[in-house]
């Protein structure tokens, strides 16, 4: 589905962020980026999302092709529509907007028909049914782990085939944690959604998680497949008791 070949990542014209990248994502997978922060992980998810430009990031070298096509030229909303969506750190709802507001707008790059968008906007509550009940409030004035469902089903609401979070446990309490994890590897299952996955918390990605990469200065270090759901289940109960 994804593949990221020899990327190089510029910012400011001097400062190398990434060096010599290389990433496959296959169909209905879910890959974990592990690594400490400066790493080069939100970068990677950026450049994929044709967003570094807008901080002043620049694709140097490599190429990243989607289904076949080459996407690193390409603007955010021409990648959108062709079936990728990212979730940002820090979950960025418009806060004046309602809960309703916000998942709307995830469906503005859709050209299905607005029957088609309605019945997607229900299915979205079944994964989500706190967000029914939040509705007609303002996102601001919602808690941080139903700002963070709520940027999920903003993403979700763009009919993507490739969804990627970044840091989505992050200031979350740990039940709250396990519940949006669960969620992740639902909608992989139930959508037939590919997951590209950053996160610090090492136990929840790998029990969710296909296959993890290691990052470490810029660079992919190591990959392998992820620990069994049995063995992290048990390490998740552990670390949160």
């Amino acid at each position: 589905m994804l593949q990221i070949n020899n990327l190089e990542v510029v910012y400011s014209d001097i400062i190398l962020v990434l060096r010599g990248i290389s990433l496959t994502v296959s169909d209905r997978s879910i890959i974990a980026f592990l690594g400490s922060n400066g790493a080069g992980k939100t970068t990677t998810l950026k450049a994929i999302s044709g967003l570094l430009e807008y901080e002043d990031g620049e694709i140097k070298k490599g190429a990243i092709e989607f289904d076949g096509r080459p996407i690193h030229k390409m603007d955010p909303q021409e990648i959108v529509r062709l079936g990728i969506t990212q979730v940002p750190e820090g979950r960025r709802v418009f806060a004046e907007l309602t809960v309703e507001e916000n998942i709307r707008v995830g469906s503005h790059t859709r050209r299905d028909g607005k029957a088609v968008v309605a019945r997607d906007y229900e299915r979205i509550f079944g994964y989500f049914p706190i967000l029914r009940e939040r509705r007609r409030l303002q996102a601001g004035f919602c808690s941080g782990g139903e700002q963070q469902m709520l940027a999920i089903a903003r993403a979700l609401m763009a009919r993507p085939s490739l969804m990627m979070l970044d840091e989505p446990s992050l200031g979350l309490a740990p039940l709250l944690v396990g519940e949006i994890f669960g969620m992740i590897r639902r909608i992989n299952e139930e959508e037939q959604v590919s997951i590209l996955l950053v996160e610090q918390n090492a136990v929840m990605a790998l029990a969710v998680s296909s296959t993890a990469t290691s990052w470490r200065a810029g660079r992919s270090s190591s990959t392998a497949p992820a620990r069994s759901s049995s063995e992290t289940r048990t390490c998740g109960s552990s670390t949160s008791a």
